[in-house]
Protein backbone atom coordinates (compact mmCIF):
# COMPACT_ATOMS: atom_id res chain seq x y z
CA UNK A 1 0.00 0.00 0.00
CA UNK A 2 1.40 3.92 -0.78
CA UNK A 3 2.15 5.41 1.97
CA UNK A 4 0.64 8.23 0.46
CA UNK A 5 -3.03 6.56 0.14
CA UNK A 6 -6.02 8.37 2.05
CA UNK A 7 -6.29 7.15 5.41
CA UNK A 8 -9.69 5.29 6.26
CA UNK A 9 -11.39 5.91 9.33
CA UNK A 10 -14.76 4.31 11.66
CA UNK A 11 -16.54 7.75 10.30
CA UNK A 12 -18.84 7.85 7.70
CA UNK A 13 -18.42 10.96 5.81
CA UNK A 14 -22.00 12.13 4.42
CA UNK A 15 -22.17 13.96 1.56
CA UNK A 16 -24.08 17.24 0.93
CA UNK A 17 -26.56 15.40 -1.56
CA UNK A 18 -27.60 13.11 1.17
CA UNK A 19 -27.63 15.73 3.97
CA UNK A 20 -30.15 18.03 2.53
CA UNK A 21 -32.17 14.64 1.73
CA UNK A 22 -31.94 13.50 5.41
CA UNK A 23 -32.98 17.59 6.68
CA UNK A 24 -35.94 17.41 4.30
CA UNK A 25 -37.41 14.73 5.97
CA UNK A 26 -36.36 15.12 9.35
CA UNK A 27 -38.14 18.73 9.40
CA UNK A 28 -41.85 17.95 8.61
CA UNK A 29 -41.41 14.43 11.38
CA UNK A 30 -40.46 17.44 13.89
CA UNK A 31 -43.16 19.54 13.14
CA UNK A 32 -45.91 17.04 13.23
CA UNK A 33 -44.12 15.88 16.93
CA UNK A 34 -44.41 19.00 18.18
CA UNK A 35 -48.16 19.77 16.69
CA UNK A 36 -48.98 16.19 18.73
CA UNK A 37 -47.22 17.77 21.82
CA UNK A 38 -48.83 20.48 21.98
CA UNK A 39 -52.51 19.05 21.00
CA UNK A 40 -54.61 18.52 24.18
CA UNK A 41 -55.37 14.97 25.65
CA UNK A 42 -58.37 12.84 24.41
CA UNK A 43 -61.12 13.68 26.74
CA UNK A 44 -62.29 11.09 28.72
CA UNK A 45 -66.08 9.91 28.41
CA UNK A 46 -68.54 10.99 30.58
CA UNK A 47 -72.34 10.26 30.26
CA UNK A 48 -74.27 12.89 28.17
CA UNK A 49 -77.43 11.55 28.80
CA UNK A 50 -79.29 10.30 32.50
CA UNK A 51 -77.77 6.85 33.43
CA UNK A 52 -80.04 4.35 33.69
CA UNK A 53 -79.24 1.89 37.01
CA UNK A 54 -81.20 -1.73 36.66
CA UNK A 55 -81.78 -3.41 40.51
CA UNK A 56 -82.92 -7.07 39.42
CA UNK A 57 -84.69 -7.24 42.63
CA UNK A 58 -87.84 -5.33 44.43
CA UNK A 59 -87.75 -2.13 46.35
CA UNK A 60 -86.41 -2.01 50.16
CA UNK A 61 -84.25 -4.75 49.52
CA UNK A 62 -80.36 -4.73 49.88
CA UNK A 63 -79.61 -4.24 45.93
CA UNK A 64 -82.09 -1.44 45.78
CA UNK A 65 -80.97 -0.07 49.47
CA UNK A 66 -77.40 0.36 48.18
CA UNK A 67 -78.57 1.52 44.27
CA UNK A 68 -80.30 4.28 46.18
CA UNK A 69 -77.88 5.31 48.42
CA UNK A 70 -75.61 5.55 45.36
CA UNK A 71 -77.65 7.56 43.29
CA UNK A 72 -77.96 9.54 46.63
CA UNK A 73 -74.47 10.62 46.79
CA UNK A 74 -73.75 10.62 43.81
CA UNK A 75 -75.95 13.35 43.14
CA UNK A 76 -74.96 15.47 46.47
CA UNK A 77 -71.32 15.30 45.69
CA UNK A 78 -71.97 16.11 41.99
CA UNK A 79 -69.63 12.98 41.35
CA UNK A 80 -71.28 12.72 38.01
CA UNK A 81 -72.87 15.87 35.11
CA UNK A 82 -75.90 13.72 34.40
CA UNK A 83 -78.09 12.15 37.44
CA UNK A 84 -78.71 8.42 38.11
CA UNK A 85 -82.31 6.69 37.67
CA UNK A 86 -82.33 3.75 39.98
CA UNK A 87 -85.35 1.27 37.83
CA UNK A 88 -86.34 -1.84 39.54
CA UNK A 89 -86.96 -4.64 37.42
CA UNK A 90 -87.61 -7.85 39.43
CA UNK A 91 -89.54 -10.07 37.63
CA UNK A 92 -88.41 -13.37 36.95
CA UNK A 93 -86.12 -13.51 39.85
CA UNK A 94 -84.35 -10.93 38.34
CA UNK A 95 -84.35 -12.14 34.99
CA UNK A 96 -86.00 -9.88 33.68
CA UNK A 97 -83.19 -6.67 34.70
CA UNK A 98 -80.72 -8.80 33.54
CA UNK A 99 -81.81 -9.42 30.51
CA UNK A 100 -82.88 -5.94 29.86
CA UNK A 101 -79.12 -5.25 30.46
CA UNK A 102 -77.70 -7.87 27.93
CA UNK A 103 -79.96 -6.63 25.18
CA UNK A 104 -78.71 -3.14 25.29
CA UNK A 105 -75.61 -3.84 24.00
CA UNK A 106 -73.44 -1.15 23.69
CA UNK A 107 -75.22 1.45 25.87
CA UNK A 108 -72.47 3.48 28.26
CA UNK A 109 -75.78 5.27 30.06
CA UNK A 110 -76.95 2.15 31.84
CA UNK A 111 -75.55 -0.09 34.47
CA UNK A 112 -76.93 -2.81 37.23
CA UNK A 113 -76.18 -3.65 40.44
CA UNK A 114 -75.43 -7.75 41.05
CA UNK A 115 -76.93 -9.94 43.65
CA UNK A 116 -75.96 -13.33 43.77
CA UNK A 117 -79.08 -14.19 41.67
CA UNK A 118 -76.57 -13.38 38.47
CA UNK A 119 -75.26 -17.05 39.21
CA UNK A 120 -78.71 -18.48 40.92
CA UNK A 121 -81.31 -17.54 38.97
CA UNK A 122 -79.92 -18.84 35.13
CA UNK A 123 -78.98 -22.15 36.74
CA UNK A 124 -82.85 -22.41 38.37
CA UNK A 125 -84.58 -21.03 35.72
CA UNK A 126 -82.63 -22.13 32.26
CA UNK A 127 -83.33 -18.35 31.36
CA UNK A 128 -80.46 -17.58 28.44
CA UNK A 129 -78.24 -15.58 30.50
CA UNK A 130 -75.03 -15.61 31.90
CA UNK A 131 -72.58 -13.10 33.42
CA UNK A 132 -70.00 -13.12 30.75
CA UNK A 133 -72.80 -11.75 28.69
CA UNK A 134 -72.27 -8.28 30.52
CA UNK A 135 -68.89 -6.41 30.83
CA UNK A 136 -68.36 -6.97 34.82
CA UNK A 137 -67.22 -3.34 36.15
CA UNK A 138 -67.07 -3.36 40.48
CA UNK A 139 -67.35 -5.20 42.86
CA UNK A 140 -68.36 -3.13 45.74
CA UNK A 141 -68.58 -5.03 48.69
CA UNK A 142 -69.62 -8.44 49.74
CA UNK A 143 -72.86 -8.40 51.63
CA UNK A 144 -73.55 -10.72 55.01
CA UNK A 145 -76.32 -13.05 55.97
CA UNK A 146 -77.74 -12.49 59.47
CA UNK A 147 -80.60 -15.49 60.82
CA UNK A 148 -83.25 -13.52 62.61
CA UNK A 149 -86.45 -14.32 64.43
CA UNK A 150 -88.74 -11.88 65.86
CA UNK A 151 -87.79 -10.05 69.23
CA UNK A 152 -90.84 -12.07 70.91
CA UNK A 153 -89.77 -15.22 69.71
CA UNK A 154 -89.13 -17.88 71.87
CA UNK A 155 -85.39 -18.81 70.87
CA UNK A 156 -82.80 -16.46 72.18
CA UNK A 157 -79.91 -18.51 70.64
CA UNK A 158 -79.25 -19.63 67.32
CA UNK A 159 -78.34 -23.28 69.18
CA UNK A 160 -82.44 -23.34 70.56
CA UNK A 161 -84.05 -22.32 67.20
CA UNK A 162 -81.63 -25.08 65.54
CA UNK A 163 -82.86 -27.69 68.27
CA UNK A 164 -86.84 -26.34 67.96
CA UNK A 165 -86.39 -27.27 64.10
CA UNK A 166 -84.99 -30.86 64.93
CA UNK A 167 -87.48 -31.31 67.84
CA UNK A 168 -91.10 -29.95 65.57
CA UNK A 169 -92.40 -31.62 62.86
CA UNK A 170 -91.41 -31.41 58.93
CA UNK A 171 -92.07 -27.56 57.69
CA UNK A 172 -93.31 -26.54 61.02
CA UNK A 173 -91.06 -23.97 61.15
CA UNK A 174 -91.50 -20.59 58.92
CA UNK A 175 -88.45 -18.65 56.78
CA UNK A 176 -89.34 -15.70 55.14
CA UNK A 177 -87.00 -14.97 51.97
CA UNK A 178 -86.24 -13.19 48.62
CA UNK A 179 -87.37 -15.23 45.79
CA UNK A 180 -87.48 -18.58 45.23
CA UNK A 181 -84.14 -21.24 44.61
CA UNK A 182 -82.29 -17.51 45.43
CA UNK A 183 -79.54 -17.22 48.47
CA UNK A 184 -82.15 -16.88 50.88
CA UNK A 185 -83.68 -20.28 50.20
CA UNK A 186 -80.34 -21.59 49.45
CA UNK A 187 -79.08 -21.47 52.90
CA UNK A 188 -82.32 -22.10 54.70
CA UNK A 189 -82.00 -25.58 52.52
CA UNK A 190 -78.19 -25.43 54.52
CA UNK A 191 -80.17 -25.32 58.01
CA UNK A 192 -82.50 -27.96 57.29
CA UNK A 193 -79.75 -30.26 56.50
CA UNK A 194 -78.12 -29.66 60.05
CA UNK A 195 -81.55 -29.82 61.28
CA UNK A 196 -82.41 -33.02 59.61
CA UNK A 197 -86.26 -31.52 59.01
CA UNK A 198 -87.80 -29.61 56.29
CA UNK A 199 -88.53 -26.06 56.86
CA UNK A 200 -91.67 -23.96 55.14
CA UNK A 201 -89.77 -21.78 52.95
CA UNK A 202 -91.81 -18.52 52.06
CA UNK A 203 -91.07 -16.63 49.51
CA UNK A 204 -91.29 -12.53 48.85
CA UNK A 205 -90.04 -9.84 45.95
CA UNK A 206 -87.13 -8.42 48.15
CA UNK A 207 -86.00 -8.25 51.70
CA UNK A 208 -87.70 -5.02 52.67
CA UNK A 209 -90.68 -7.17 52.61
CA UNK A 210 -89.22 -10.09 54.32
CA UNK A 211 -88.39 -8.07 56.98
CA UNK A 212 -92.05 -7.04 57.34
CA UNK A 213 -93.17 -10.67 57.40
CA UNK A 214 -91.25 -11.19 60.41
CA UNK A 215 -92.40 -8.31 62.79
CA UNK A 216 -95.51 -8.93 61.90
CA UNK A 217 -95.10 -12.19 63.01
CA UNK A 218 -96.22 -14.01 60.10
CA UNK A 219 -92.71 -16.12 59.54
CA UNK A 220 -90.89 -17.72 62.20
CA UNK A 221 -87.53 -16.08 61.01
CA UNK A 222 -85.90 -14.78 57.71
CA UNK A 223 -81.73 -14.95 56.59
CA UNK A 224 -81.96 -11.44 55.51
CA UNK A 225 -78.97 -8.93 54.96
CA UNK A 226 -78.06 -6.96 57.73
CA UNK A 227 -79.18 -3.67 56.15
CA UNK A 228 -82.52 -5.09 55.35
CA UNK A 229 -83.45 -5.38 59.17
CA UNK A 230 -80.87 -3.10 60.88
CA UNK A 231 -83.53 -0.60 61.43
CA UNK A 232 -86.03 -3.34 62.97
CA UNK A 233 -83.37 -4.32 65.38
CA UNK A 234 -83.03 -0.84 66.58
CA UNK A 235 -86.71 -0.43 67.21
CA UNK A 236 -86.91 -3.49 69.30
CA UNK A 237 -88.92 -5.71 66.42
CA UNK A 238 -85.95 -8.32 65.91
CA UNK A 239 -83.26 -9.92 66.82
CA UNK A 240 -80.55 -11.35 65.33
CA UNK A 241 -79.25 -15.11 66.27
CA UNK A 242 -75.90 -15.65 64.58
CA UNK A 243 -74.50 -14.69 60.92
CA UNK A 244 -73.41 -16.90 57.92
CA UNK A 245 -69.68 -16.65 58.22
CA UNK A 246 -66.50 -17.77 59.14
CA UNK A 247 -65.58 -14.67 61.81
CA UNK A 248 -68.04 -12.00 63.66
CA UNK A 249 -68.58 -9.12 61.95
CA UNK A 250 -65.95 -6.37 62.81
CA UNK A 251 -68.33 -3.46 63.36
CA UNK A 252 -68.30 -2.47 67.29
CA UNK A 253 -70.89 0.73 67.63
CA UNK A 254 -73.78 0.05 69.16
CA UNK A 255 -77.24 -0.40 67.49
CA UNK A 256 -79.07 -1.06 70.57
CA UNK A 257 -78.41 -0.71 74.28
CA UNK A 258 -76.46 -4.15 74.56
CA UNK A 259 -75.39 -5.54 70.96
CA UNK A 260 -73.27 -4.23 68.31
CA UNK A 261 -72.81 -6.28 64.91
CA UNK A 262 -69.65 -7.78 65.82
CA UNK A 263 -71.66 -9.58 69.20
CA UNK A 264 -73.41 -11.58 67.00
CA UNK A 265 -71.82 -14.96 67.03
CA UNK A 266 -71.29 -17.01 63.71
CA UNK A 267 -73.82 -19.63 63.20
CA UNK A 268 -70.92 -22.16 62.93
CA UNK A 269 -70.24 -21.49 67.01
CA UNK A 270 -73.65 -22.85 67.05
CA UNK A 271 -73.67 -25.88 66.10
CA UNK A 272 -74.84 -24.54 62.32
CA UNK A 273 -72.02 -24.41 60.14
CA UNK A 274 -72.98 -22.80 57.10
CA UNK A 275 -71.37 -20.08 55.52
CA UNK A 276 -72.47 -17.76 52.34
CA UNK A 277 -71.39 -14.06 51.08
CA UNK A 278 -73.16 -12.76 48.41
CA UNK A 279 -71.89 -9.96 45.68
CA UNK A 280 -72.83 -6.33 45.90
CA UNK A 281 -71.62 -5.50 42.03
CA UNK A 282 -71.96 -3.48 39.37
CA UNK A 283 -72.12 -4.10 35.63
CA UNK A 284 -72.27 -3.11 32.24
CA UNK A 285 -74.10 -3.99 28.79
CA UNK A 286 -72.09 -5.94 26.67
CA UNK A 287 -70.17 -3.87 23.89
CA UNK A 288 -69.35 -1.17 25.87
CA UNK A 289 -66.03 0.68 25.20
CA UNK A 290 -62.96 0.39 27.59
CA UNK A 291 -63.20 4.07 28.52
CA UNK A 292 -66.60 3.80 29.25
CA UNK A 293 -66.10 1.39 32.01
CA UNK A 294 -63.22 3.42 33.51
CA UNK A 295 -65.60 6.26 34.02
CA UNK A 296 -67.69 3.89 36.12
CA UNK A 297 -64.60 2.41 37.95
CA UNK A 298 -63.76 5.92 38.65
CA UNK A 299 -67.07 7.26 39.62
CA UNK A 300 -67.61 4.38 42.68
CA UNK A 301 -63.52 4.98 43.54
CA UNK A 302 -64.80 8.07 44.74
CA UNK A 303 -68.14 7.17 46.03
CA UNK A 304 -65.66 4.58 48.00
CA UNK A 305 -63.81 7.26 49.44
CA UNK A 306 -66.46 9.52 50.95
CA UNK A 307 -66.90 9.31 54.57
CA UNK A 308 -70.78 8.25 53.61
CA UNK A 309 -69.79 5.12 52.28
CA UNK A 310 -67.54 4.17 55.34
CA UNK A 311 -71.17 5.05 57.46
CA UNK A 312 -72.79 2.80 54.71
CA UNK A 313 -70.63 0.10 55.18
CA UNK A 314 -70.48 0.26 58.88
CA UNK A 315 -74.74 0.34 58.65
CA UNK A 316 -74.75 -2.82 56.92
CA UNK A 317 -72.43 -4.44 58.02
CA UNK A 318 -70.87 -5.39 54.78
CA UNK A 319 -67.49 -7.15 54.31
CA UNK A 320 -65.50 -4.72 52.56
CA UNK A 321 -64.27 -6.68 49.66
CA UNK A 322 -63.75 -4.67 46.40
CA UNK A 323 -62.67 -5.87 43.07
CA UNK A 324 -61.93 -5.28 39.75
CA UNK A 325 -60.55 -6.18 36.44
CA UNK A 326 -59.13 -9.65 36.24
CA UNK A 327 -59.36 -10.32 39.92
CA UNK A 328 -63.08 -9.91 39.57
CA UNK A 329 -63.52 -11.53 36.52
CA UNK A 330 -61.65 -14.61 38.68
CA UNK A 331 -63.68 -14.25 41.26
CA UNK A 332 -66.73 -14.43 39.21
CA UNK A 333 -65.75 -17.43 37.50
CA UNK A 334 -65.33 -19.19 40.80
CA UNK A 335 -68.63 -18.68 42.79
CA UNK A 336 -70.39 -19.38 39.69
CA UNK A 337 -68.92 -23.08 40.15
CA UNK A 338 -69.86 -22.77 44.08
CA UNK A 339 -73.02 -21.53 43.32
CA UNK A 340 -73.90 -24.65 40.88
CA UNK A 341 -72.80 -27.47 42.94
CA UNK A 342 -74.82 -25.36 46.08
CA UNK A 343 -77.63 -25.23 43.39
CA UNK A 344 -77.23 -29.03 42.75
CA UNK A 345 -77.12 -30.34 45.87
CA UNK A 346 -79.87 -28.55 47.01
CA UNK A 347 -82.31 -29.43 43.44
CA UNK A 348 -82.42 -26.43 42.16
CA UNK A 349 -81.05 -26.90 38.67
CA UNK A 350 -83.02 -26.48 36.48
CA UNK A 351 -83.78 -29.40 34.25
Amino acid sequence: MSCNAPRKTGIARTSPTLASKVMRMTIPVLAAAALWAAAPAAKAWEPTKPIEFVVPAGTGGGADQMARFLQGVVAKHSLSKQPIVVVNRSGGAGAEGFLDVKNDKGNGHKIVITLSNLFTTPLATGVPFNWRDLTPVQMLALDQFVLWVNAESPHQTAKAYLDAVKAGSDRAMKMAGTGSKQEDQIITVMVEKVAGKKITYIPYKGGGDVAVQLVGKHVDSTVNNPIEAESHWRAGKLRPLCVFDSKPMPYSAKLTATMAWKDIPTCASAGLPAEYLMLRGIFMPPGVTPAQVKFYQDLFAKVRALPEWKEFMEKGAFNQTALSGQAFFDWLGRNEQQHRVLMREAGFLAQ
